[in-house]
C-alpha cells in the first residue's frame, strides 16, 4: 500500500510538531459548487482545471495548506472533477491542469499534515491519491481526454507526481521554476505517489539520471529537465499560454470523443447511514463490529435493461450498472478510510441472474457508445480499487445469488469463494440451487497487472483457463464450479455455515499486517506493470520507511522538517 510525501520547497513555510488531531469521518462525495481548492473552466473541446488551494481549507485541524500543498480534501475534489469531466462533459477532449499561484504549481502533500497523521491515515490518503492519478491516466488512455500539465511554476514532490500523471508536461522557463522530488533527501521517505516509478517507467528517464534527480533537493529546471525527459518542453513566459493552447488543440483533434453528445449529470449519491448499516439503492453493507467484519450485498436489477442507447442515457446515473458502480466505489472508500477495524468483507449478491446477464450483454453490445464505455471503465476502476484494498475478501454464493458476468467479477476479486452445494434444506428445500455464469465480461476488466481476474486466477495453467472460457454463457452449479476451479469450496447444507464461520473467525484472529502483505502478493500474479509497482513494490517500501525512526521517529527527517534541524539517522543498512 502506498504512502507518499510531496515536499514543499521552503521549510520555513511548514514547521512541524503540530498538535494531534482526531481524524474526521471522511465523505468522498463532493460537487463543483462545494470545491474550495480547484476551479474548472470548459471552453468547447478544452477544459482547464486550476489548483488554487485554500490555505485555511484543511480537512483536519492543525496545519495550513500553504504553497498549493494538498491534503485528502484537495484530492477528493480532484477525483470528483476527473469523474465529472468524463461523464458530464463528453465533448471535452483535452484537459489542461495548471496552478493558480504565482511561480508555484504545487508543493505536494502538506508535510505538517503528514507529520501529524497516523500511519493508517497516511496509507489511505496516499492510496487514494495514487488511484486518482491512475484515473487521470485512464481518462487519457480509455476516454480520449488528454491531460496536459501546464507547470506555471515549481512542481515539487507530490506536485511533480501530479504532473507525471498527465500525458504531456510543459514547464515555464522563468529562471526559477523547477521540477523536483526532494523526499529522499529532505524527508527521509520516498516520493511514493508513483513518482519514482513514473520517472523511469513512463518518462523513460535513464537510471543514473533518475538516481541523481531523486536525491537532488533543488530539482531540475529548463533545458536540463527537457534533456533528461522530466518534462516535454520548457517555454518562456511570453509564449507559455500559446504553447499550451496549441498542444491542447492538437490533442483534441486526435480524440474520438463525441462533439455533440449530452452529458450525464453525477447527481448526489443516494445513501442512508443507520448505525451499523449503510444502504444505497442496490448495495447494502452491514458492519459486524464484534466480528470485525462487513457483509456487503449487491442486488441485481429490478427490471430488464432499457431499450438501446437512448434508453440507457435517459436513465443516466440510475442505469443499474452505473448505480452499483457508484455505490461500490463510495462504499469501498468509506469503509477502508473510516472503518479500520472491519478487516473482512463478505460479498454476496441477490437477484435474478438472467436480468444481470441481460445487462451484461447490453454493456458489450453498446460498448461503442461513449456513456456505456465510460460506465464500463468506471466499473473497471472500481474493481481495481477493490483489488488494492487491504481487506480480506470472501465471496458467498448461495441460492438466490446472481453472480454472473460483471457481478461475477466481485467473486473473482475475492480471496476465497464459498459456494453452497444444493440448498438450505431447513430454510427453503424447494429453492433453486445457486449457479454462476462466466461471460466475455470476465475477460475484459483488467487488474493492475493488465490481466483479467480470470487470467490471474489460472496464471500458469492455460488449459484450465481455456476450460473455463469454453463454458462461457453456461449456468454452472457448485459441482461444475469446483471442477473448473472457479470456487474455493462448495460444502453442502450440513457443513456450509460452519465452514464459513470458522474461516471468518480464523481470519479475524490473524495479524492484519501479515494478511495485508499476503493478500497483496497473492492477488497480482504474472507480469509487473507500472500499477503493480506503484501499489506493490514502491508502496511496501514506503510503508516500512514510514514506520522507521529515520523518517517518523521524534528525531527523524519528517518530524524535523521545517525546524532547521536535520534528521538524526541510524546509518545501519538493513
Amino acid at each position: 500500500m502506498p504512502v507518499a510525501a510531496g515536499a514543499t520547497t521552503s521549510p520555513a513555510q511548514q514547521d512541524v510538531e503540530p498538535p494531534a488531531a482526531a481524524p474526521p469521518v471522511v465523505s468522498f462525495f463532493t460537487a463543483p459548487d462545494r470545491y474550495r481548492h480547484w476551479r474548472v473552466a470548459v471552453d468547447g473541446e478544452v477544459a482547464t482545471v486550476t489548483l488554487t488551494v485554500d490555505e485555511n481549507g484543511a480537512l483536519v485541524a492543525g496545519y495550513e495548506l500553504k504553497m498549493n500543498s494538498y491534503d485528502l480534501g484537495v484530492d477528493i475534489e480532484l477525483y470528483d472533477l476527473v469523474q465529472r469531466l468524463r461523464f458530464e462533459h463528453p465533448s471535452v477532449k483535452s484537459v489542461v491542469m495548471t496552478g493558480g499561484l504565482e511561480r508555484m504549481f504545487c508543493a505536494g502533500a502538506n508535510i505538517r499534515m503528514l507529520a501529524q497523521s497516523s500511519h493508517a491515515w497516511k496509507v489511505n490518503f496516499c492510496k487514494f491519491t495514487n488511484e486518482t492519478r491512475n484515473g487521470i491516466e485512464d481518462a487519457t488512455a480509455s476516454s480520449g481526454q488528454t491531460w496536459i500539465a501546464a507547470l506555471n511554476g515549481t512542481a515539487a514532490g507530490g506536485g511533480y507526481e501530479l504532473a507525471l500523471a498527465c500525458e504531456q508536461i510543459v514547464l515555464i522557463d522563468d529562471g526559477s521554476s523547477v521540477v523536483s522530488l526532494p523526499e529522499v533527501s529532505m524527508l527521509g521517505v520516498l516520493p511514493g505517489t508513483g513518482g519514482l516509478t513514473r520517472v523511469v517507467d513512463k518518462r523513460h528517464v535513464r537510471k543514473d539520471r533518475a538516481d541523481l534527480f531523486a536525491t537532488k533537493p533543488e530539482g531540475c529546471r529548463g533545458l536540463t529537465a527537457v534533456q533528461w525527459g522530466l518534462v516535454d518542453a520548457t517555454v518562456a513566459r511570453d509564449g507559455f499560454a500559446g504553447e499550451i493552447t496549441r498542444r491542447a488543440t492538437e490533442a483534441a483533434a486526435t480524440s474520438k470523443r463525441p462533439s455533440d453528445a449530452q452529458g450525464v449529470q453525477l447527481t448526489t449519491l443516494t445513501r442512508q447511514d443507520g448505525g451499523d448499516e449503510i444502504t444505497y439503492p442496490y448495495v447494502t453493507a452491514t458492519i459486524d463490529r464484534p466480528g470485525r467484519r462487513v457483509d456487503i450485498t449487491v442486488r441485481g436489477p429490478d427490471q430488464a435493461p432499457p431499450a438501446g442507447v437512448a434508453g440507457v442515457q435517459a436513465q443516466g446515473v440510475d442505469y443499474w450498472p452505473m448505480a452499483i458502480t457508484r455505490a461500490l466505489d463510495d462504499l469501498t472508500l468509506h469503509l477502508r478510510t473510516n472503518e479500520l477495524q472491519a478487516g473482512s468483507w463478505v460479498l454476496r449478491t441477490v437477484g435474478e441472474l438472467d436480468r444481470v446477464l441481460a445487462y451484461d450483454a447490453q454493456l458489450a453490445e453498446l460498448s461503442d457508445d461513449w456513456f456505456v464505455s465510460e460506465v464500463r471503465h468506471y466499473y473497471k476502476r472500481t474493481l481495481k480499487r477493490l483489488d488494492v484494498t487491504s481487506r480480506s475478501l470472501f465471496a458467498v454464493i448461495e441460492p438466490g445469488s446472481c453472480f454472473g458476468g460483471l457481478l461475477l467479477e466481485l467473486a473473482l476479486a475475492a480471496d476465497r469463494q464459498y459456494m453452497l452445494q444444493g440448498v438450505y434444506e431447513d430454510v427453503d428445500p424447494g429453492a433453486e440451487p445457486a449457479s454462476i455464469v462466466l461471460t466475455g465480461s470476465n475477460d475484459v476488466f483488467p487488474m493492475g497487472n493488465d490481466l483479467s481476474r480470470l487470467q490471474s486466477r489460472f496464471w500458469g495453467h492455460p488449459e484450465e483457463l481455456d476450460g473455463a472460457r469454453a463454458r462461457f454463457g453456461e449456468k454452472l452449479d457448485a459441482a461444475a464450479a469446483v471442477e473448473l476451479g472457479l470456487v474455493t469450496m462448495a460444502p453442502d447444507d450440513l457443513d456450509f455455515a460452519d465452514e464459513l464461520r470458522i474461516a471468518l473467525e480464523e481470519r479475524a484472529c490473524q495479524s492484519p499486517d501479515a494478511l495485508t502483505g499476503m493478500e497483496a502478493n497473492h492477488r497480482f500474479v504474472g507480469p509487473e506493470t507500472m500499477e503493480t509497482k506503484i501499489f506493490g513494490r514502491l508502496a511496501a517500501w514506503q510503508n516500512w520507511i514510514f514506520t522507521r525512526p529515520n523518517a517518523s521517529g521524534p528525531d527523524g527527517a519528517l518530524r524535523r522538517f521545517g525546524t532547521g534541524r536535520k534528521g538524526d539517522f541510524d546509518f545501519e543498512r538493513v
